[in-house]
């Protein structure tokens, strides 16, 4: 790992400095020859790389622990039933916004762990960490019972108030889509209530787009409501 997190920053580096030295030759305030020289320290960096070992992880990572290895601040993996408290308390919060869901009754931590125990491997819950605490998780779950659409799946994107404008929810999402594309799913879909803005760009922030609007698809507390349809293409799916 030592020689991982080394290799790492002398690329980082290598590839920064040979950027300005460019820029600046580009623009007639560098002679060709600090160019030249950058260039053979870049190759000199890159073999001691090799030598040291891979950059990346290794294949015990998961598909979303290998996507936030550039993101530091987050931890994102798949959820266990110990992550249950966590998950039902910010799903709770959404349920209580009334922006998020139709849902009205409050979940336990009960009904989370039964909930994942049900979907197992084939629909994942990722969940993300900061300061080793849950702030945020996505969860897939199936779309519809035809063996036309086993490769689609529906999601949920759920962030805690204090985790929200740091990332998180993209984390989350990111990771969803890998761990699903990993499983051989080829689209993720959702439905969004209008009124959930800051849902809606992240959703388009993470490569989402909006497919159409269901007019009042359900009624919350009395009142209709309108769902922003999105899909997103994954592995198979976006070839041709």
């Amino acid at each position: 790992m030592v020689a991982e997190g080394l290799g790492t920053t002398l690329l980082r580096a290598a590839v920064v400095g040979s950027g300005i030295i460019g820029e600046r030759l580009a623009a007639g305030r560098v002679a060709p020859t600090p160019l030249a020289n950058t260039a053979a320290t870049t190759a000199a960096l890159v073999a001691l790389i090799l030598a040291l070992g891979p950059i990346s992880g290794g294949p015990s990572q998961s598909a979303a622990e290998r996507l936030m290895a550039d993101r530091p601040a987050l931890r994102v993996r798949l959820a266990t039933g110990s992550d249950a408290p966590a998950i039902a308390d910010i799903y709770n919060q959404g349920i209580a916004e009334r922006i998020a869901t139709f849902e009205t009754a409050v979940r336990s931590a009960r009904d989370v762990e039964a909930q994942l125990a049900s979907k197992a491997d084939r629909y994942p819950t990722v969940v993300v960490e900061m300061d080793g605490q849950v702030v945020a998780w996505a969860s897939a779950g199936a779309y519809r019972a035809r063996p036309a659409y086993a490769g689609v799946a529906e999601h949920s994107v759920y962030v805690a108030r204090r985790a929200r404008g740091v990332g998180a929810g993209r984390a989350a999402l990111d990771a969803l889509a890998a761990e699903c594309q990993a499983r051989g799913f080829w689209k993720l879909v959702s439905r969004i209530f209008p009124e959930n803005t800051a849902s809606l760009a992240l959703h388009e922030r993470a490569g989402f787009r909006v497919v159409g609007v269901y007019r009042r698809h359900g009624q919350l507390d009395g009142q209709w409501r309108d769902c922003v349809i999105v899909e997103k293409l994954l592995g198979a799916g976006t070839d041709g």
